[in-house]
């Protein structure tokens, strides 16, 4: 703790409000609320912490508060910072997952559809389905019931959906917008539970068309019945009522939170969606911006009620999300929150060794560096690596890694400018020089430890540039190969020793995984640079010939050497002009022409 923190925490105030926590670049790496600012961020300084909590206090070099007039004044703001920051050390809602929906389109003459895209286009959205399948059928039995358009686009003439009775053939004739608002009314009154009425309708009418002889119309309404039937009892019936709503649970366990959501349409449970997630707050402070930010998500749709376990303040959440939130004390509805409650604590135990395994092998990895190096944690690590084709077209490529996992989006390539050919050291030192004169002068992060694909002469270039030109002082580290082209050693220090690391250890294989993705991609970019300039090389020399066509024959034939062995016929079929077919045949036969 520094003299800065020390001094915030003698004034902390006993209100309520949200607390921001830096770290030593000023980036907000945590954002949390607090009935009590007082006590909750004096509670992250004193005692004894997690593995999880205590990297997160490691980190803080400083902190800010905003005092709040309530509780639910702290969570909005909360959950706006989080939007607005994303900060690395809150939940995460990455989870890509859709579920199927049925939607009436906001459209003069509307149709269903099935989608997993939830836009506000002042559509009518009905779902989740446990899946498409199950859209697919209740859509079609819709389908069906009521004579909605089915084209895309209107076309000239009536089709055959018209001719079955399916649709009112707006694209010939006038319909009336009350025929469709009393259609999408019926719809709407389906899909939300009113499936008995629909289905007492439809017996009445296979009743009159039978007194009528009319069979043939009488069978096509049993057909929808036991349609209607099959369909609608797939799910299993877990209320008496037909609300929708959602159902939360959860369970808490060594600083992990595991959230379960029940969704329950018509009185059936049809899906259900699992989030474990590390927490660094009270694990009801933690639940409730939980929530808040999952209906955030576009295809998560309120219901009309919400069930929240009794150590919930519901009432917060529901000014917050303007939807009725209630705490079932007894009968089936209590019976559904402890069920979410009961399939929490399944799910955590169950997945719990996983993510602590996980953990060892990423976060844990980095800190079993920083205490063989007895250097600070280095959860931002930056790898870099030289290439080349026998000397020819020189290249260099860089990898990131936070928290022991790889951060793709921030790799870079370079193409030396400076360096002669075979000069390995000053690539490196041109490469080095350009990448953090770079991240100094646009206040880009700064690496906890830079990994150098190399010997001590790789290091020290490095050291010459980071340390003499630019005065930084990061952990630089060599990373040696063995004969087989297999990572053997760490070499760290001035001058630089071999670290002691075991080869089974979870530092190790960091290391291992580290080399290996920097040299991949290193490789990648060296391939794509030689394909490149053998293209440029070879067709640079024939007349007609730009930027453009070379583009064009490289994706038609793939290589060099096809285009090379193209007939001038081959070489029109791939879009080039018959003259300067001609003119690239020559180009490349002219030699065994004039032998002829």
């Amino acid at each position: 703790m520094n003299a800065n923190i020390k001094a915030k925490l003698e004034i902390l105030p006993n209100e309520s409000g949200c607390y921001i926590m830096k770290d030593r670049q000023g980036t907000i790496i945590y954002v949390g609320k607090a009935k009590v600012l007082k006590n909750r961020v004096r509670s992250y300084f004193t005692g004894s912490h997690d593995g999880k909590t205590a990297r997160l206090v490691s980190e803080i070099e400083d902190f800010e508060y905003i005092v709040t007039s309530s509780d639910l004044e702290a969570l909005i703001l909360e959950l706006n910072l989080i939007k607005l920051h994303d900060p690395k050390y809150n939940v995460k809602l990455t989870d890509d997952k859709t579920y199927p929906y049925i939607k009436i389109t906001n459209e003069r003459y509307p149709r269903i559809i099935t989608t997993r895209k939830v836009k506000k286009d002042k559509a009518k959205y009905f779902g989740p389905y446990p899946n498409a399948y199950a859209a697919n059928e209740t859509r079609k039995l819709l389908d069906r019931l009521y004579p909605l358009r089915k084209c895309t686009h209107l076309p000239n003439q009536v089709c055959l959906y018209y001719h079955l009775g399916q649709c009112l053939a707006p694209c010939v004739k006038e319909i009336e917008k009350q025929v469709y608002d009393e259609m999408i009314g019926e719809i709407s009154k389906f899909l939300n539970g009113g499936v008995e009425e629909i289905q007492k309708d439809l017996q009445q009418k296979m009743l009159d068309a039978a007194e009528k002889l009319e069979f043939e119309r009488a069978k096509e309404f049993r057909d929808l019945i036991a349609h209607i039937e099959q369909v609608m009892q797939k799910q299993k019936i877990v209320s008496d009522d037909l609300s929708n709503r959602d159902v939360f649970g959860y369970a808490v366990e060594k600083g992990w939170m595991c959230v379960q959501v029940f969704f329950v349409r018509q009185g059936k449970l049809i899906e259900r969606d699992v989030s474990i997630f590390p927490i660094y707050n009270e694990a009801e402070e933690e639940f409730l911006t939980f929530v808040g930010r999952f209906y955030e998500q576009p295809h998560h749709l309120l219901p009309k009620e919400i069930f929240v376990p009794k150590t919930i303040d519901g009432t917060i959440l529901q000014k917050l999300l303007n939807v009725k939130v209630q705490t079932p004390k007894r009968g089936t509805k209590k019976e559904l929150v402890d069920l979410a409650m009961k399939n929490a604590n399944i799910a955590i135990h169950g997945k719990f060794q996983l993510i602590e395994r996980q953990e060892e092998r990423t976060v844990g990895a980095c800190e079993a560096l920083a205490e063989a190096m007895q250097i600070p944690l280095p959860l931002r690590i930056e790898a870099f690596d030289n290439s080349h084709m026998h000397g020819a077209d020189p290249v260099s490529a860089m990898v990131v890694f936070v928290d022991g996992k790889p951060a793709k989006k921030e790799y870079r390539k370079y193409k030396t400018r400076e360096a002669a050919k075979h000069d390995d050291y000053g690539a490196m030192q041109e490469v080095i020089r350009r990448r953090y004169t770079r991240v100094l002068r646009e206040s880009l992060p700064l690496p906890d430890l830079i990994l150098i694909d190399g010997g001590k002469g790789q290091m020290e270039v490095a050291r010459e540039v980071i340390e003499d030109e630019l005065g930084l002082m990061i952990p630089i580290a060599g990373l040696a190969k063995d004969d087989k082209h297999n990572t053997s050693q760490l070499l760290f220090g001035a001058p630089p020793e071999v670290v002691p690391l075991k080869r089974t250890s979870d530092g190790f294989y960091l290391l291992q995984r580290i080399q290996d993705e920097v040299h991949r991609f290193a490789i990648t970019f060296l391939r794509q640079q030689h394909q490149t300039n053998a293209i440029t090389s070879v067709l640079d020399g024939i007349p007609g010939i730009g930027p453009k066509r070379k583009q064009q024959l490289m994706k038609h034939f793939g290589s060099v050497k096809k285009i090379r062995e193209a007939t001038e016929l081959q070489l029109q079929e791939a879009g080039v002009p018959a003259k300067l077919a001609e003119v690239i045949y020559r180009h490349f036969h002219e030699a065994s022409l004039n032998k002829e």
